[in-house]
C-alpha cells in the first residue's frame, strides 16, 4: 500500500523532522510512506476573508497537483469524522481489500483546506475540535498510521 501525506508547508522543527523520520523508519516494511510538501502562500498575519480564500485556493492548487487522480483522498478537517485507532485500522484495510492501494492523507495550511482539496476527498478526518498546529499534525498522522498498520498485522503496539 502507497500511503502519502500532502501537506502545506515544510516541516522546520528538529524534533518533528526526527520523529516522523522514526514513524517512517518503523513503517517500512509494511507501506510505502511519502512525504509530499507544498510551499504554503506567502500572506499578511492579518487577512480579510477574501485573502484567506485566495491563500487557501493556491495552496489547495499545490495540494491537488500532487495527488494522483486513483488516489483516495482523506482530507484532515476540523469538521471531519471521528476515528479511533482502531477505526483507522479498519479503513486502510478496507480500502487496501478493496484495491484502493493509494491512499493520500492531505493537511491544510494554517488557514485550512480549499473546497476543491474538500471536494476531490472521498473522507474528511478529524483528530479532535482542538486545533493544532498542522506541522505537529503530521507527526500525529504518521504515528496514527503506524499504530494503524501494527493494529491490523495483529503485532503488540497499541496499547
Amino acid at each position: 500500500m502507497l500511503i502519502q501525506i500532502a501537506a502545506v508547508g515544510k516541516l522546520k522543527e528538529k524534533y518533528l523532522v526526527l520523529g516522523i523520520a522514526e514513524y517512517a523508519k518503523r513503517l517500512g516494511p509494511y507501506v510505502k510512506l511519502v512525504l509530499t510538501e507544498v510551499p504554503d502562500e506567502r500572506a499578511p498575519e492579518t487577512m480579510s476573508a477574501a485573502e484567506e480564500a485566495i491563500v487557501r485556493e493556491r495552496e489547495g492548487e499545490r495540494l491537488l497537483a500532487q495527488i494522483k487522480p486513483e488516489a483516495h483522498v482523506v482530507a484532515l478537517a476540523l469538521d471531519g469524522e471521528l476515528w479511533s485507532s482502531e477505526d483507522l485500522a479498519g479503513q486502510l484495510d478496507r480500502l487496501a481489500t478493496y484495491g484502493r492501494s493509494h491512499v493520500a492523507f492531505v493537511i491544510g495550511g494554517s488557514n485550512g483546506l480549499a473546497p476543491a482539496v474538500l471536494k476531490r476527498a472521498q473522507q474528511k478526518l478529524s483528530f479532535g475540535r482542538m486545533t493544532l498546529p498542522h506541522q505537529l499534525m503530521r507527526l500525529v498522522l504518521v504515528e496514527q498510521i503506524y499504530r494503524a498498520v501494527k493494529i491490523n498485522r495483529g503485532e503488540p503496539y497499541h496499547k
